[in-house]
């Protein structure tokens, strides 16, 4: 610390960082909550644009269409239990597995490409959310 710093920056400085590091796995959890209700209610809505993304289905086939329908209900599902922090560290654990799932499909129908990579950030998300033991806002553990 300098002795021209200005009186109160430090202690400014000190709160800011405790603010941060208490409130920025909850911050995460909505974030990714966002993520995955975003992706369920659109597969939800418009089912038959995500039947490609459904691995050994003929993106044509009913069975495409169900299959997109069941993992929309399933993102949507995680995205309410992640946000309100119910079964956390359970809920963000199957949503890794469930980005997992994703990522490799997409990396092997598609090659490594900017989609893929923002999903292994959303991936790297779940996975801290995992393993987050202190968390504000949340209704169990």
């Amino acid at each position: 610390m300098s002795s021209n710093a200005e009186p109160g920056r430090d202690d400014l400085a000190m709160r800011v960082y405790r603010f941060a590091a208490e409130w920025s796995p909850t911050m995460g959890r909505v974030l990714l909550g966002l993520v995955l209700a975003w992706f369920g209610y659109h597969e939800l809505v418009a089912p038959a644009l995500w039947t490609g993304y459904v691995p050994g289905v003929a993106a044509s086939s009913q069975t495409a269409v169900v299959l997109v329908l069941v993992h929309g209900w399933v993102l949507l599902v995680l995205a309410a239990a992640i946000v309100s922090g119910m079964a956390l560290r359970l809920a963000a654990a199957f949503a890794a597995l469930l980005l997992l799932q994703i990522v490799i499909t997409l990396t092997v129908t598609g090659g490594l490409t900017d989609l893929t990579l923002r999903d292994v950030g959303v991936l790297g998300l779940a996975i801290c959310l995992t393993g987050s033991s202190r968390q504000r806002a949340v209704l169990t553990r």
